[in-house]
């Protein structure tokens, strides 16, 4: 097998990093960083597209799970129950308790299957509407909704989690367990920074308050069957030993919902919508693959366990180092883990890492750094509070800080410990 150079493998990354920042779509990035990076890194041509071609079908499984996924996400989204659980979640704790409120809502969202930056765009104009009452600042309600999104998405059968769970070829719903309790670390040391936040940065004005149609919102008691089936489906196989792929857990659970809530004849409408958000993060996460390719089969996975080995720092640490290395790179929380996953996951069994601990490492090291302005999320979550991007930055230290501690919690229970494995 050829091998591609340490220089190539980070050109590879460079030249991608580069052209995301310049606009340019992140699956075309990657393509054209893993090129770049394979013929730096002394590969022929024919061998680089070779290396590219076998990391994208390293991808493909996740690739179809996600894309199934589309249903549960467009009937959530679509049918107006992401924001009927929401407000519900945000009347239940109170508005006396709004971060917190907040948090939760953000991260229940995350967790039933909604992407992290739909379910802060959907927590939004409750978040506006309460801050503008209560005189909180942007910085804040924002920093609570990310923070809970964050800890939701370690907990979810999102695209990150397919992807882990996939490259290391455990369950679903253990690595969804296994990142509950960092994740609600997290959500809660979100909850106190932000507390802090409460006067620092730009307050909500009047014209920025949207008032939410309640017109069609299901009830909350019909809005979260849809999620449910879809978890009780996939915790069949720890719970009987039935087998129940994701390809089709999540989207019969999105049809059941959909029945549910009286809406089966927008089932096409939800699949659609769906799909349609469900497209972008496929054709990256290809795109992801070809980058994934090159660095697999590149000097920098020895070059990263040799700089551990010498700092004598235990082998479990390139599992979150990785996650958050990829994350950094790709600005993305989805392509950090699959890149992160499918390069690393054979040398982290290999360093004799249990399947499930180094899944759930990887996972929350993606979320140290996936927030980085050359990513869509950064982006996405500052437009839903209209905040501009000078106050936005300002932001990142406090979003790496809460990724940094669910990496942390989840690496002590899993490295340190080694609980649950």
């Amino acid at each position: 097998m050829v091998e591609v150079s340490t220089l190539g493998a980070l050109a590879a990354l460079i030249v991608a990093i580069t052209l995301i920042l310049r606009k340019v779509p992140p699956a075309y990035g990657m393509i054209i960083g893993a090129l770049v990076g394979g013929i730096v890194g002394g590969v022929s041509l024919t061998d680089t597209v070779g290396l590219m071609i076998g990391g994208a079908q390293g991808i493909v499984t996740a690739v179809l799970r996600i894309l199934a996924a589309g249903v549960l996400a467009g009937v959530l989204i679509e049918s107006g129950a992401a924001t009927s659980i929401a407000e519900t979640i945000v009347k239940k704790v109170g508005e006396t308790r709004a971060l917190l409120a907040l948090a939760v809502a953000t991260m229940i969202l995350t967790a039933v299957g909604v992407f992290v930056d739909v379910a802060v765009i959907t927590v939004a104009p409750i978040a506006l509407a309460i801050a503008r009452r209560a005189d909180l600042s942007k910085m804040a309600i924002l920093l609570a909704m990310i923070g809970g999104g964050k800890a939701g998405n370690v907990m979810s059968p999102n695209p990150n989690a397919i992807a882990a769970s996939d490259a290391f070829n455990v369950p679903l719903t253990s690595v969804m367990a296994a990142g509950v309790i960092p994740g609600l670390c997290g959500m809660v040391f979100a909850y106190f920074i932000a507390k802090k936040l409460v006067n620092k940065g730009s307050k909500v004005q009047e014209h920025e308050v949207v008032a939410v149609d309640h017109s069609r919102l299901p009830k909350f008691s019909a809005a979260i069957v849809a999620p449910l089936v879809a978890i009780a489906l996939l915790a069949l196989r720890p719970i009987a030993g039935i087998n129940v792929d994701p390809l089709i857990a999540l989207p019969l659970g999105g049809l059941i919902g959909a029945v549910v809530m009286g809406r089966f004849r927008d089932t096409n409408h939800f699949a659609v919508s769906g799909l349609n958000r469900m497209a972008p993060v496929a054709v990256m996460l290809l795109g992801t693959g070809t980058l994934a390719g090159i660095i697999a089969n590149s000097g920098l996975k020895a070059g990263l366990i040799d700089v551990l080995t010498a700092s004598g720092l235990p082998s479990y640490l390139l599992a979150p180092i990785s996650g958050a290395m990829m994350s950094l790179a790709t600005a993305s929380t989805t392509a950090g883990t699959a890149v992160a996953a499918s390069v690393f996951s054979h040398t982290i069994l290999e360093l004799g890492v249990p399947a499930l601990a180094g899944a759930a490492m990887i996972h929350a090291g993606a979320t140290v750094m996936d927030h980085m302005p050359h990513g869509s999320f950064f982006h996405a979550t500052g437009g839903a509070v209209h905040m501009d991007i000078k106050e936005r930055l300002k932001l990142i230290p406090y979003e790496s800080a809460v990724g940094l501690m669910i990496a942390i919690v989840s690496t002590l229970i899993f490295g340190v410990f080694g609980f649950f494995v």
